[in-house]
């Protein structure tokens, strides 16, 4: 079959999964080459090794292709000369190639940035190309108009099968963190009830996402609620009212005749909040691509379990990336899934344990986490 016939619903309902990237000169992404990435993949390493660089990279990427907004990503990110490596003076230019997989084939993105006057970043390449599984071989890259502020291959999509389909694969890379539990945090907020299509990156709507699966899905909120409660014993249910056309997000405690707002909740039980909610959403309200960035952070340990088992059901049907310094974390998965990231005179290396080498430490009892912790697998300063 070929692609290029397919309807633009059919194409949205192909499943794929990044298979390699190659990075050069973004943030502390010195040399990436080939690295090759796992349906679950889990990036280990001390702060400042330059996991969250590789995050941010796949976040630039949705802000590029999502709404055509490189420029307000840079401006939101600290200017162009952050995102280069050591500056645009060591590092002018920074460029990278995306491997894509779907049912039907193999699609390449490349593309290149370079510094710009206004402290902005400018695009100076950008190709794409697909090769059919059935086809030895891959065909020529179409090269797109060069330079650019914002990605060309947007305005491509709607005409071209192999643009749209890189497009909406990279559109849907999520990054969740959920990290922000401050005074003024938006899930602290009463938050526009019809606001529920899918969980936003930081939890914001929360509590509209509940109220939809409550009143739409009410099997998968009760387990929503239950998972919940095997972490947290006193936690009885949500009380959400819409008041307005907003809600807010609170809940009951067993035995106890007083609902509780965000504000009163413990940053560890918001975050245990979200989590438990974005894992558990049906098929519709999810990404392809899911990135989520210390997702153990003030998670009481009986949670890491929990939530490891169920990062590892959704990766059957969805690619996962998860950064985490937790070594509890870290020993629920297995070593294909490991990537480790260390950084050498400030460039980050990130490479994964091989089973030929490693699988002797594993006989011999040791935990992943131990295995990373020790030289030459350890981080270095």
């Amino acid at each position: 079959m070929d692609k290029s016939n397919l309807s633009y619903n059919q194409q949205r309902m192909l499943r794929g999964r990044i298979v390699q990237v190659t990075i050069r000169g973004f943030r502390s992404l010195a040399q990436i080459e080939a690295l090759a990435l796992p349906s679950l993949a889990v990036l280990i390493g001390a702060k400042g090794s330059g996991k969250s660089n590789f995050i941010r990279f796949f976040e630039m990427l949705g802000w590029m292709l999502r709404r055509q907004r490189l420029q307000e990503f840079v401006l939101r990110q600290g200017g162009g000369d952050d995102q280069l490596f050591m500056g645009a003076r060591t590092t002018p230019r920074m460029q990278a190639e995306i491997q894509l997989e779907t049912d039907l084939g193999r699609n390449d993105y490349r593309f290149a940035l370079t510094a710009v006057s206004g402290d902005q970043l400018g695009l100076v390449e950008e190709a794409y190309r697909f090769s059919r599984r059935d086809r030895p071989g891959l065909n020529q890259w179409t090269e797109l108009p060069m330079p650019a502020r914002e990605a060309v291959i947007v305005e491509r999509a709607p005409q071209d099968a192999t643009a749209r389909v890189i497009v909406r694969l990279l559109q849907s890379c999520v990054t969740y963190q959920f990290h922000d539990t401050s005074a003024n945090a938006p899930i602290k907020r009463p938050w526009d009830a019809t606001d529920a299509a899918y969980l936003r990156s930081d939890g914001a709507n929360l509590a509209p996402i509940l109220y939809r699966l409550r009143e739409q899905e009410p099997a998968r909120y009760q387990l929503i609620v239950k998972q919940i409660s095997r972490v947290l014993p006193t936690f009885g249910d949500f009380d959400l009212q819409p008041v307005y056309g907003k809600i807010e997000l609170r809940w009951t405690m067993r035995g106890v005749d007083k609902t509780f707002g965000a504000h009163l909740t413990s940053d560890g039980s918001l975050r245990l909040f979200c989590l438990l909610t974005l894992l558990n959403l049906p098929d519709e309200m999810l990404p392809d691509i899911l990135f989520l960035d210390e997702p153990e952070l003030g998670l009481h340990p009986h949670a890491i379990g929990l939530l490891a088992a169920m990062v590892k059901r959704l990766s059957a049907s969805r690619q996962v990336f998860l950064a985490t310094q937790s070594p509890q974390l870290v020993d629920c998965f297995q070593l294909e899934n490991i990537i480790v990231a260390d950084i050498e005179q400030g460039a980050t290396r990130l490479r994964t344990l091989s089973p030929d080498e490693y699988q002797a430490w594993l006989d011999d009892e040791y935990l992943i986490s131990e295995i990373w912790l020790k030289q030459p697998v350890g981080t270095r300063s």
